[in-house]
């Protein structure tokens, strides 16, 4: 086996693989070195392991970082039409579901790993595991990947060596360190995509509970973000995908030292008249004969109902028609406005994404090569962008990757397919 390439990419994930197809479909000799003992363990955890791999709705409010629209320069050239044509090229029949999210129709995240793996092993990509980079240093025009294996040398370096979320995929900041011998920023790096840890002691009576609910995020007093979607409510916060969606503002927010609250809307199709209203009617037309608590059967979980009875200050066993107006608009202000103050998040570990990374001004987003290391790229996680859920943070891999892998194959001449 040669030891000379003229692309090596540093990991084996989502933006490495694509990376090293599209060199490697350039013309380019391609290795990729991995620390893990198989490729793209990331991408099988994904979808609840059936891999929701892109999003028919695309645009910079969909992604996060620094500089959102550093996002746009590349999916000029390889966006969502160019992913859905390159890997049903590959193999990936793509099926819609949940208004725009992109599935394979095999149902299986291994089936995205593995046509990856076989266009490698078509185009004759080399794939080193469980690999060990001491150091990577620029000698002249070379890069030489220093390893337990030995030194390797390439033209050009990618790096894909992801963030720090969800360290048992590979995903652990190794390749932080190296970026910074190279001269580059790294913006702050916090869990993304991630759970909420709460401070009220109600969360254990309501834990285990689903919710359509809205989420609203407080910094101080400032609301910062908001979504709408299935809440799950645990002993220790909040989770769920409107949860997700705001926890990266979280994370910052709490680096920083500042308070951080979430407000849950219970009612999120009334507004607060219509709450009001509807409320005071099931306590005084309905009420008879029941409790506070049983006339809220049917509108809330029972355990939920409990405490949004106490969080208001009307109890449990109280005559529902005795409760009075003021009594029924607190419930109904409660059950739209239920305030858990945040006091941190369940890290790196649990979170599917990492916010920060590489700082995008030092990188060119038309080629991702950086701006202070000529034939140094970069690709997926390790950047600064993030995005939400939905196959955003997927699509940026892919995107970065293609990018990345076609430019460092620089003058190579392949399978050009226009943008395969």
């Amino acid at each position: 086996m040669g030891r000379t390439y003229d692309v090596i990419v540093a990991g084996a994930g989502a933006a490495g693989l694509t990376a090293a197809v599209r060199a490697a479909q350039r013309g380019a000799r391609v290795l990729i070195l991995e620390h893990m003992g198989q490729a793209g363990k990331k991408i099988l955890a994904t979808g609840n392991g059936k891999c929701n791999f892109t999003n028919k709705k695309q645009g910079i409010a969909y992604y996060r970082g620094k500089n959102p629209a550093f996002v746009l320069p590349v999916f000029a050239r390889f966006g969502l039409a160019e992913t859905l044509r390159f890997f049903e090229r590959l193999g990936v029949q793509p099926v819609e579901k949940r208004g725009g999210c992109y599935y394979p129709a095999s149902g299986q995240a291994s089936s995205v790993v593995e046509v990856l793996l076989m266009e490698c092993r078509r185009l004759g990509v080399e794939i080193l595991y469980e690999i060990g980079i001491r150091s990577i240093q620029k000698k002249g025009n070379s890069f030489f990947f220093h390893t337990k294996q030995g030194i390797f040398e390439g033209r050009s370096c990618i790096l894909a060596t992801g963030g720090k979320a969800a360290k048992k995929t590979g995903s652990d900041g190794s390749g932080n360190r190296y970026i910074e011998k190279f001269g580059h920023k790294l913006t702050d790096l916090v869990p993304a995509l991630v759970q909420l840890q709460g401070k009220q002691s109600f969360l254990k009576e309501i834990a285990g509970i689903r919710a359509e609910c809205g989420v609203e995020l407080y910094v101080g007093k400032e609301k910062i973000a908001e979504d709408l979607g299935e809440l799950q409510l645990t002993a220790f916060g909040v989770s769920g995908i409107p949860v997700f969606q705001v926890s990266r503002y979280a994370s910052y927010a709490l680096a920083r030292g500042e308070q951080v609250a979430v407000r849950l809307n219970f009612l999120p199709e009334w507004t607060a008249e219509q709450a009001n209203e509807r409320i005071w009617r099931r306590f005084s037309a309905h009420g008879d004969g029941k409790t506070a608590e049983e006339a809220l059967t049917g509108l809330f979980p029972k355990k939920l109902g409990r405490v949004l009875l106490s969080e208001s200050g009307v109890p449990c066993e109280k005559p529902a028609a005795r409760c009075s107006k003021k009594e029924c608009a607190a419930l109904a202000r409660k059950a739209r406005q239920l305030t858990v103050d945040i006091i941190g998040t369940k890290g790196f570990d649990s979170a599917q994404a990492t916010a920060g990374g590489v700082d995008t001004e030092e990188i060119f987003p038309e080629t991702m090569e950086s701006r202070l290391v000529p034939g140094l790229y970069f690709a997926g996680e390790v950047v600064d962008i993030d995005g939400m859920c939905g196959g955003y943070n997927l699509q940026w891999a892919w995107s970065s990757g293609w990018v990345a892998g076609d430019s460092a194959a620089g003058g190579k001449k392949g399978e050009e397919h226009d943008q395969d």
